[in-house]
């Protein structure tokens, strides 16, 4: 796939700001077609005016299983083929696990992770019937890495890391491929729309009351990280994981050597509990 020779089609999720906001622009930008969708179509009125056909909208919750395959169906039929399905939509709510409502508890699950694999899901017979594709997921170093007072989110994008290792060797034999996105602090409206439940009385002082990092103090340029997914999209041979910002390449590596360190440890522990020889 080669942006310089063939005008792509993209699928973006979770269009109406932030990372897709910005994808859908540049895509436009750079004369490719996308088929965005969000909650709220009029939010992109002003792309559809400037754009006209090369815009292709539509209201879509991407928790709605039913809507998400519809759309999706939709999508391929109207537009004949769709090259990158992004898959972008997605929520924060910071704060101890413990003060965490059951229904925000319940909410990322549903949007963050859930959601995600049934956007694959819904996404992969239309590739594969056509040849192939490209399926990029926005993950986050929060795949690899914890902090207190995220565990939700950590938990949907480590749960997401886990369903595209597997997803990524099944795919692959229909010439699709699979892009997990891991930027790290990134200036974008993400972290303002984010809900931050504040600490309880037990968690004052301790490691989940903690106070959110600025905003303008975050080291990862939007437009850049975007151009970045791009350029992975259409790469012939994008990879498996794609680490966005020099905070997430230097969390994670740390995160990961540290990591392997423990389990090198536990060698001869782990070979006792093999079963007896004879």
């Amino acid at each position: 796939m080669s942006e310089d020779s063939t005008r792509t089609t993209w699928f973006v999720t979770g269009a109406s700001r932030g990372f897709g906001r910005e994808l859908t622009e540049q895509l436009l930008a750079r004369g490719h077609r996308v088929a965005a969708t969000l909650r709220r179509p009029e939010q992109l009125d002003d792309l559809a005016a400037r754009y006209q056909d090369q815009l292709w909208v539509r209201a879509l919750d991407v928790t709605d299983t039913a809507q998400l395959r519809h759309v999706m169906a939709a999508a391929f039929a109207d537009l004949g083929r769709v090259d990158v399905v992004v898959s972008n939509a997605g929520l924060g709510v910071f704060g101890a696990a413990e003060d965490l409502t059951d229904e925000q508890v319940e909410t990322m699950i549903a949007t963050n992770l859930t959601a995600s694999i049934q956007l694959a899901r819904a996404a992969v017979p239309h590739l594969r019937d056509q040849g192939g594709g490209r399926l990029l997921q926005l993950s986050s170093m929060g795949g690899h890495i914890a902090f207190p007072a995220f565990s939700m989110y950590h938990a949907t994008k480590w749960g997401i890391e886990g369903f595209y290792e597997s997803l990524a060797v099944e795919v692959e034999p229909f010439g699709i491929r699979t892009t997990l996105v891991e930027p790290g602090m990134i200036r974008s409206t993400f972290y303002e729309a984010a809900t931050r439940v504040p600490v309880s009385a037990p968690y004052r002082g301790t490691p989940a009351d903690r106070s959110p990092i600025p905003v303008e103090q975050m080291p990862g340029d939007q437009a850049k990280v975007v151009a970045a997914m791009i350029e992975a999209g259409l790469s012939p041979e994008p990879p498996r994981r794609l680490l966005l910002g020099s905070d997430a390449y230097r969390l994670v590596r740390d995160a990961l050597a540290a990591r392997l360190a423990e389990v090198e440890a536990q060698e001869e522990r782990a070979a006792a509990t093999d079963v007896d020889p004879g």
